[in-house]
């Protein structure tokens, strides 16, 4: 009796990427002939990743400019007036050879005094002070530089013999970690949410696209094809949706950071500074473009998975 005919596995092979290549084409051309509902599904899909995604870049660069910031904030030591110039010099020497200080400035009361004759507010109630009065009422005053973190620098100078008060506001920098840990988890939060709804609008539009061939699917069915012939098509088109989505994303990101860069440089001048934003780095925008292809394959995968149960053939 003869063997029945089975076909030679490097054929199946030949045959799956064909259908594949197929499935690509085909689901890429039926995305371009309806080009109007394309677009919304595609806008709809990039809104819905654009917030959350410019929320994260805005945070990135907050936290860095938080870091430029305190890396050039320094402690200010403030002597106890009167203090003799020998013990202050011996001071700033053995502060400057500490490795947690980068630099050390000392301002002695003559310069301070030269500095507030400069304000005119000043100026009166030094001359009716006595310039030596004034003088004498003035602390040694020194700038430190702190190498890593100035917490543990201010504990330890402000128990060195001569130091009077010790100010480093790091206050400030504790809330601003704790706004950004409170904009990290509502940017995670709102990131979940709109990816869902991104889903769901890839997963409707999907849906739609089946309902109009439900027809040519039963047909494809009950001739034998599997169910993962049936669904590739659709996963694809669900591919170039997440694409489309991820690659416009990308553009609104570079649109957004053109339009609020002014302004930006405009508030940086009047604080005599310069900052300039930055995009997402390119690890980033793959990683961005990988997530939107994610979720519009998830949409596609949810909507033809679901069309597939509820239209199974009824075995016999």
């Amino acid at each position: 009796m003869p063997e029945p005919l089975t076909e030679h596995p490097a054929g199946r092979v030949r045959t799956w990427l064909a259908h594949h290549g197929f499935s690509i084409v085909a689901s890429l051309g039926r995305l371009v002939q309806r080009p109007l509902a394309s677009l919304l599904t595609i806008t709809v899909m990039a809104l819905a990743l654009t917030l959350p995604a410019a929320l994260g870049l805005a945070l990135e660069n907050l936290a860095r400019l938080q870091g430029s910031v305190q890396a050039s904030h320094d402690v200010t030591v403030f002597l106890a007036p009167g203090t003799p110039a020998a013990q202050v010099e011996a001071l700033v020497a053995r502060l400057r050879a500490r490795t947690d200080v980068q630099q050390v400035q000392r301002v002695s009361p003559g310069q301070a005094l030269d500095h507030l004759r400069r304000e005119p507010d000043f100026a009166a109630a030094i001359d009716a002070l006595g310039e030596e009065a004034a003088r004498a009422a003035l602390p040694e005053v020194l700038h430190l530089v702190p190498r890593g973190d100035g917490s543990t620098l201010v504990a330890s100078v402000q128990a060195l013999p001569g130091v009077e008060r010790v100010q480093y506001d790091a206050v400030w920098q504790q809330r601003l970690q704790h706004w950004l840990a409170l904009g990290t988890r509502l940017v995670q939060v709102l990131a979940v949410l709109l990816g869902l709804g991104a889903v769901l609008v890839v997963g409707n539009t999907v849906r739609l696209d089946i309902q109009a061939r439900s027809e040519e699917i039963s047909v494809l069915l009950m001739l034998g094809a599997s169910e993962g012939f049936v669904r590739r098509p659709f996963l694809y088109l669900g591919l170039w949706y997440g694409l489309a989505a991820g690659a416009l994303v990308l553009a609104l990101l570079r649109v957004i950071g053109i339009v609020v860069q002014p302004p930006l440089d405009a508030l940086a001048a009047s604080y005599g500074s310069r900052f300039t934003l930055q995009g997402p780095a390119l690890p980033d925008s793959l990683a961005l473009l990988l997530v939107a292809i994610l979720l519009g394959w998830l949409g596609a995968l949810l909507a033809v998975g679901r069309h597939l149960r509820e239209n199974r053939p009824m075995e016999e």
